[in-house]
């Protein structure tokens, strides 16, 4: 593992921000089993994301989840976020967004840079998900890009999902 590149840091975000996305009364206990993402394999790409808490979704159900995780990359990667390739072939688990975008400047958002995902069960099969506390159901895939020659941005995001086209 010594040849790749180091370029990120999962953090778990503060109980305070946790108890704002996820408003149940068994925020604490929820809270507190929260598992930081990491990869099944040493050949893995993917970084698992579990589950903070059980998730049952029939087919065409959506659910939003707050995974209670943020991420401190490096400039010049992102963070981008699958379904775990099982799911999406027994289920067609969705990604609301197809695919997740964390940018490195996310991490320092008013939320902590708190990820979340919103996943719906694209069953034409009428199979019901069922997702247990702590199993994984995304991945995500730190990948580095470039920027044209061009690009002279300087501006600084403070929010998530449409902060950076206001």
């Amino acid at each position: 593992m010594s040849d790749f590149k180091r370029v990120a840091n999962f953090e778990i975000v503060s109980l305070k921000e946790y108890q704002s996305a996820y408003n149940e009364a068994d925020v604490l206990e929820v809270y507190k089993s929260l598992k930081l993402p990491r990869r099944a394999t040493k050949g893995s790409a993917g970084y698992d994301f579990f589950a903070p808490f059980d998730i049952s979704l029939a087919p065409n159900q959506t659910i939003k989840i707050p995974t209670g995780i943020r991420v401190k990359i490096a400039e010049n990667y992102v963070l981008m976020l699958y379904p775990r390739s099982g799911l999406g072939f027994k289920y067609r688990l969705q990604l609301n967004n197809t695919v997740g975008i964390i940018d490195s400047d996310y991490y320092n958002s008013d939320n902590e840079g708190h990820i979340f995902a919103k996943i719906t069960n694209d069953s034409n099969e009428n199979k019901t998900l069922t997702i247990k506390k702590g199993e994984g159901f995304m991945q995500g895939i730190f990948v580095e890009f470039g920027l044209t020659f061009s690009d002279d941005v300087e501006d600084i995001r403070n929010g998530g999902f449409g902060s950076t086209t206001k």
